[in-house]
């Protein structure tokens, strides 16, 4: 087997702190290359994260036939921009959620995947946690009985004024950087799209308006997912599953911890006192590194990418609606957002 070789575009917190020192342990993958418009810091971070190659463009990575594959954790209005540069240079993408600013603008993703036969996906890294994969297999087996309620929350308090996740323009906002994980894991473990949508958002004109409150109702054929994200309160993710025998809730769902052991609670109701509670444990691992690997297999052996374009446009979909109901103070459809991009609902 021959590892995929990656290049990274841009020196994200993300990808310096996290995903590379993941990948970098992975069975098929790689890093050998990171790129950034001043040279002298992609050159700084490669020798600091071993990695072979320093560029002082995106370009000039993308023209290196030795990269197979590209991270791109750029911000937010730069991901459709640069996966589909990549893409046309003949290389694998994955691209950091969201997938892109609009539905509208996630298409040409698609677009450019079919065009040019690269296999694009979205890093959502939950996908391929083994605490997530057990909690849609405990509810598909019906261990909490039917599922009618997820309740999420995900928030931190950040008022720099040039943090990206500040700048409206840049797709800043709560939602966009966290509000998409209760969306992407109650339609998981749901395994359905919701029908309708409601949202209340409270925005900051101190930052273009960006959202840092957000509150939204899904509403799927099976039940509702409640969650509330912001970017100005205390620190905190939760994510619980209520079924009509009981419930399932993670320690941390979202940023599980690398060097130690996640946990999960199932609690099958019978008392308040938590009396029929139990906890799974599930050994370390790093999610960033299950998912390149992931993903370095579909490229490689064939089949989708952990998240395939197709389930980022509808998770993209639910966002938009979510933005539109904030707005009109209405019920929204995300199938409505899809056929009015001219998707497939």
């Amino acid at each position: 087997m021959r590892k995929v070789r990656w290049g990274v575009l841009g020196v994200a917190r993300i990808a310096v702190n996290r995903v590379i020192p993941a990948m970098q342990a992975g069975e098929w993958t790689e890093v050998v290359g990171i790129a950034s418009r001043d040279r002298a810091r992609a050159e700084e971070l490669a020798k600091q994260a071993r990695i072979p190659k320093a560029y002082g463009s995106y370009e000039e990575m993308l023209a290196d036939p030795e990269i197979d594959a590209v991270y791109n954790p750029l911000p937010n209005h730069l991901h459709v921009p640069w996966s589909v540069r990549a893409a046309e240079a003949g290389k694998h993408v994955l691209c950091e959620k969201p997938i892109a600013m609009n539905v509208a603008e996630a298409l040409q993703l698609i677009a450019a995947r079919d065009r040019t036969g690269v296999v694009i996906g979205e890093a959502f890294m939950v996908q391929v946690h083994p605490q997530w994969l057990r909690i849609v297999e405990l509810v598909r087996s019906g261990r909490i009985g039917k599922l009618r309620s997820a309740v999420g929350t995900f928030s931190y308090f950040k008022l720099e004024a040039d943090n990206i996740r500040n700048v409206r323009e840049y797709g800043g906002g709560g939602l966009m950087d966290i509000g998409c994980y209760p969306i992407k894991t109650s339609r998981m473990v749901f395994g359905e799209e919701p029908a309708r949508v409601s949202a209340a958002i409270v925005r900051d004109p101190r930052f273009g308006d960006i959202d840092m409150l957000t509150s939204a109702i899904l509403e799927y054929p099976s039940g509702h997912c409640i969650f509330t994200c912001s970017t100005q309160i205390a620190l905190q993710q939760s994510m619980r599953f209520y079924g009509t025998d009981g419930r399932i809730e993670t320690e941390l769902p979202f940023n599980a911890r690398t060097g130690g052991v996640s946990r999960i609670r199932i609690d099958d109701g019978r008392d308040l006192e938590s009396g029929g509670a139990m906890m799974e444990e599930f050994p370390p691992c790093d999610q960033y590194t299950l998912q390149g690997d992931a993903f370095s297999r579909a490229i490689r052996e064939g089949g989708a990418p952990p998240v395939p374009l197709e389930d980022a446009v509808r998770n993209m979909a639910v966002i938009d609606a979510v933005f539109r109901s904030g707005e009109t103070g209405r019920w929204e459809e995300p199938a409505a957002v899809l056929r009015a991009a001219g998707a497939a609902a």
